[in-house]
């Protein structure tokens, strides 16, 4: 990876030292159609003990950006740019070899499919000692009981006898228990979870969020937690940070975004969910057309192709000119912060509710 320097899009870091900065992220793949800039100038904070939620539609970066943190990408197929710094080691100066020593250790993701992530061919016991083993240099049978009282934490019942099981033999919320297990294993210090909770059940899901809260209040990890569900990430995250088509285009905290939205793509994404207690024959206000091409994404704004407000904007500015995201609380949009608030309080305030 090669450090790029500061732009006008990288803000500077704010508030307390963060445990995670990540700094003018560029992430891209080659393909027989061309280039994909699957994340374009993305920088972010994440502080000790905090969550951070990333939020936006299929495609918009955030699986890619946090692939690219544990340095997971294939060389031979994408290019990573950047400055990842992490507990002050500049991951994007380090070498596979001492990454290795990170991954699982330092740091740790869970994934989101937890029945492809895990081996079918091993055990769910194996699977957890084994990198714990080469991690701390633990004998077996000091491996074998930080497994069983992972598995106990996460609520895995007889997790002594079910050590010997493999995968296939857990149901799918037991096997993303796992999966939290799994990357518990070593305490790290930050822990990525990538739509821990898609495919469950609500109950499931309920359990599973409140597990990873209660985990980080015991072992004060940083967890960046990465979701399309508005409605968990209001439960689950201290800031919130809004992707569409490889970058950021609103930050905060929840409270600041999910009360008062600044970007028309935070807007569509809050009008277009069913409200709790809100009228069941009232009609979903969907964003419309498709998200962009990253091989031939839109000039200017990449979401004004799909903005219903580029009309208050003057002459050609959102086609024209790709808007920056300034620092601490933002939105990169044309639109006056006065224009904001009065279409905000206008047409989105009141379908929220």
């Amino acid at each position: 990876m090669t450090t790029l320097t500061k732009t006008e899009d990288t803000p500077a870091p704010t508030g307390p030292e963060a445990f995670l900065s990540v700094r003018d992220l560029r992430v891209r793949f080659s393909t027989e159609d061309g280039i994909v800039n699957a994340v374009d100038g993305l920088s972010f904070d994440v502080e000790r003990g905090k969550t951070l939620g990333i939020v936006g539609e299929s495609g918009s970066g955030k699986s890619v950006t946090n692939l690219a943190v544990l340095g997971l990408h294939n060389p031979q197929s994408s290019k990573v740019e950047g400055d990842i710094i992490l507990d002050g080691q500049n991951l994007t100066a380090t070498s596979e070899k001492q990454m290795e020593k990170i991954r699982g250790n330092k740091a740790a993701m869970i994934f989101q499919d937890a029945l492809t992530a895990l081996s079918p061919y091993y055990t769910v016991g194996r699977q957890l000692s084994e990198p714990f083993r080469k991690h701390t240099g633990a004998s077996r049978k000091e491996a074998k009981a930080r497994a069983v009282e992972m598995l106990t934490k996460v609520g895995i019942p007889q997790a002594n006898m079910r050590f010997d099981d493999y995968p296939h033999q857990f149901s799918g919320g037991m096997r993303q228990r796992v999966m939290i297990a799994m990357a518990l294993m070593c305490d790290p210090e930050l822990l990525i979870a990538d739509e821990p909770t898609t495919a469950l059940d609500v109950t499931v899901q309920a359990q599973i969020l409140d597990l990873l809260k209660d985990l980080q209040q015991e072992f004060g990890s940083a967890i960046i937690f990465i979701t399309h569900d508005l409605g968990v990430i209001a439960n689950m995250a201290d800031d919130l940070l809004v992707m569409y088509a490889g970058r950021a285009v609103e930050r905060g905290s929840v409270r600041e975004v999910l009360r008062a939205p600044e970007h028309p793509y935070t807007w569509g994404l809050l009008s277009s969910m069913p409200r709790l207690g809100g009228d069941i024959n009232e009609a979903l206000l969907p964003i419309p057309g498709s998200p962009p091409s990253l091989l031939n994404p839109p000039s200017g704004c990449a979401f004004h192709p799909r903005c219903a407000f580029t009309d208050k904007v003057s002459g050609s500015l959102c086609s024209g000119e790709r808007p920056s995201l300034g620092d601490g609380r933002a939105s990169a949009c044309h639109l006056t912060p006065e224009q904001k608030q009065t279409i905000f309080i206008d047409h989105i305030k009141p379908r929220l509710g």
